[in-house]
């Protein structure tokens, strides 16, 4: 009886070495013998023991990398641009994303360099600013287009900063000052002119009434 009892307790370990869970927005996949064998989604999920292995997890959440590029435009000027790709890994791809693919973070900041620094230098400064969705797009397209063979889909990619060499920010900022100061001038002198023209009308107005008051007394 003990005997029986002791290998229906191994028995029942071996069974329990089988069961395993996955947690939700994730993926395990597993090796029999060292080869591919399948993947189990979130939930309870079972391999045969001493066979399968996990040989690995998978995240189906969205990541965001953040990149900082630094490179220069067409007038010269040199300015960092902080770019922010959101991205995860396809449901349906979630081999190629574990096999073939050892760093997506390297990978996409490699990409999103190339990018920038082939578009921003076609561009003066001030069309970085006013096209820098055109920017986000490009990264995105690229990206997309390099990034679905190893498993990753691409969300978003947003150009969240535009940042100009401190000479040329300064430079930028006196520039927006004077701007600021000669339409606050423009506005003072338009009001000044608007009192002037409306104290001429005044007087003419009042010569006007005196004139017709005198005439008024002569008849």
């Amino acid at each position: 009886m003990t005997v029986i009892a002791i290998i229906a307790f191994f028995s029942f370990m071996v069974l329990l070495s089988g069961v395993f869970t996955v947690k939700q927005q994730s993926a395990a996949l597993i090796e029999r013998f060292g080869r591919f064998e399948g993947v189990k989604n979130s939930g309870l999920q079972f391999k045969i023991p001493f066979v399968d292995r996990v040989s690995g997890r998978v995240s189906l959440k969205i990541q965001q990398l953040d990149v900082l590029v630094e490179t220069k435009t067409k007038d010269n000027v040199f300015v960092k641009l902080k770019v922010s790709v959101q991205f995860a890994v396809s449901a349906d791809k979630i081999y190629e994303a574990f096999y073939k693919l050892e760093n997506p973070y390297e990978q996409i900041n490699a990409y999103v360099f190339d990018v920038v620094r082939a578009e921003v230098p076609k561009l003066k400064l001030d069309d970085v600013f006013e096209r820098k969705d055109d920017i986000a797009n490009a990264i995105k397209r690229e990206l997309s287009e390099a990034m679905e063979g190893y498993g990753y889909g691409i969300v978003k990619a947003l150009v969240t900063d535009i940042d100009p060499d401190h000479t040329v920010k300064n430079a930028m900022n006196r520039i927006n000052a004077a701007e600021r100061e000669k339409l606050a001038a423009e506005y003072e002198g338009e009001a000044e002119r608007i009192r002037i023209v409306a104290k001429a009308k005044a007087d003419a107005e009042s010569k006007r009434l005196q004139g017709q008051g005198i005439a008024d007394q002569r008849r």
